[in-house]
């Protein structure tokens, strides 16, 4: 494996954490113990295969150290010193109930930063609880820094814990070919090419910040409910809908699947909002709170890729964003559906180039030393921007297992940006919609009251 430098966005994530604002994504995965499952036996058993699998993915023994060139550059380099069980944990439940005490415990591994200087990841075994004298469920919990994978890269990396995909690999997947390392000093042969890159990725940055400029906010009336200091804490809690209703909704009345699940979540915000006491938003779509949708710039397949050679010049983070104005206002929830379905419409004729989530697009263009001396100016410019980052993660369509165990459920969480109190992040596995939320644990405190209200089907 080879010496890698950051790519852009990756440098850009690298930045912005300070130790109130961790910069890493995860997933909670729960399993049932299968009858006679060996792996599932004791916990030291769980815990050694989660170690075994994870010290099978390359990538997960790469390390970001500081470059001379580019100037404020990184790189990521193998670990030498890399021992798996540092960073492969077991963690008790206290007894209670197993659902509530697995939320409450992830939510504060989510609050603490990843350890710099070694590979910037963390998984725990959670067993215990209620689910203890039953012997019946456990949880796995990952934790990867966004400068290691983006949404895609991160499903790529974490299914390896999985049986089908160890499986697959110990059967003799072919391993890919390392990439030659890049270098950091371009010949003379290069420096024609690069000039003229460069000219043309300065007109591109030109046409992407001016239109960041144009979607930023200076009046923001949007709803309180979403605008708090940031504390540092961090509180988690789950729903989950069936995927059926979903498809339902969507065949009667039109668009995506993610559409429905936006309408979904705009419809839980206002529900959520009028039972605090929230005022609503006035009925001008300038005032509902303002959603970032990711959009991955990755294909599956290249992922998939990219996590297997550990080290591909592709292994970067890849991707871009929509803006969508949360209709909240709006009691009707076929219209809800209607104004986000629209809205989208319009976002993927615009494309990703043109609103905030442009700023991912804008990162690939700056020098590596505006990301170090800029970070902190960009962080706190997230709340002119959004208010909620609600981002879809795709998962392998086969049903998964871990030691012979089933997976049950399996929630992504997302990072809260600077000013920001949620993230919402679905997915879809075993027939069900998967919805895990982040918080800011004092500026929404209520935060299992949203996850009711997204369960909820009324108005």
């Amino acid at each position: 494996m080879t010496t890698e430098l950051l790519a852009p966005l990756d440098l850009a994530f690298w930045h912005l954490e300070s130790p109130d604002h961790p910069m890493h994504l995860g997933a909670l995965a729960v399993f049932d113990a299968a009858p006679g499952a060996g792996a599932a036996a004791d916990d030291e058993a769980l815990v050694e295969l989660l170690a075994t699998r994870a010290a099978a993915v390359p990538r997960l023994r790469m390390r970001v150290r500081d470059v001379l060139l580019p100037v404020g550059g990184a790189a990521w380099s193998v670990d030498k010193d890399f021992d798996v069980r540092s960073h492969v944990r077991h963690l008790e439940l206290p007894p209670g109930d197993f659902a509530e005490e697995t939320a409450r415990l992830a939510g504060e591994l989510m609050e603490r930063p990843l350890e710099r200087g070694i590979p910037p990841w963390e998984m725990y075994v959670l067993t215990g609880g209620a689910a203890a004298s039953a012997g019946r469920s456990f949880a796995v919990l990952v934790k990867l820094h966004h400068a290691l994978a983006d949404g895609m890269r991160a499903v790529a990396i974490g299914a390896g814990i999985f049986d089908q995909i160890a499986d697959a690999r110990a059967a003799g997947t072919r391993r890919a070919r390392p990439a030659p390392p890049r270098s950091w000093l371009p010949g003379p042969w290069q420096v024609a090419d690069r000039a003229r890159d460069r000219i043309g990725e300065l007109g591109r940055a030109l046409g992407i910040g001016a239109s960041v400029v144009r979607a930023s906010r200076l009046d923001l009336r949007a709803t309180t409910a979403l605008v708090a200091g940031s504390s540092g804490t961090r509180r988690l809690a789950t729903a989950v809908l069936a995927l059926e209703d979903v498809r339902r909704v969507r065949k009667e009345h039109g668009g995506t699947v993610n559409d429905v699940l936006l309408a979904t979540v705009a419809g839980a915000l206002r529900r959520w909002m009028l039972e605090r006491g929230e005022r609503l938003p006035d009925c001008d779509p300038r005032t509902d709170p303002r959603a970032l949708v990711p959009v991955s710039g990755r294909r599956p397949s290249r992922a998939r890729q990219g996590a297997g050679a550990g080290g591909s010049s592709g292994s970067g983070n890849m991707f871009s964003a929509y803006l969508l104005g949360l209709p909240v206002s709006e009691p009707d929830p076929l219209s809800r559906l209607t104004a986000v379905r629209e809205a989208m419409d319009r976002n993927k004729k615009d494309g990703p180039s043109r609103g905030p989530g442009a700023v991912a697009l804008l990162a690939g263009q700056l020098h590596p030393l505006a990301h170090r001396l800029g970070a902190p100016l960009a962080g706190n410019a997230a709340r002119i921007l959004f208010d909620v980052l609600v981002t879809s993660v795709p998962l392998p369509r086969a049903t998964l297992s871990f030691g012979g165990c089933p997976l049950r459920e399996i929630y992504p969480m997302a990072p809260l940006a600077r000013g920001q109190s949620l993230a919402v992040g679905l997915t879809t596995y075993g027939g069900q919609v998967h919805v895990g939320l982040v918080a800011d644990g004092k500026a929404l405190p209520d935060l299992d009251v949203l996850a009711k209200n997204i369960r909820r089907p009324r108005r």
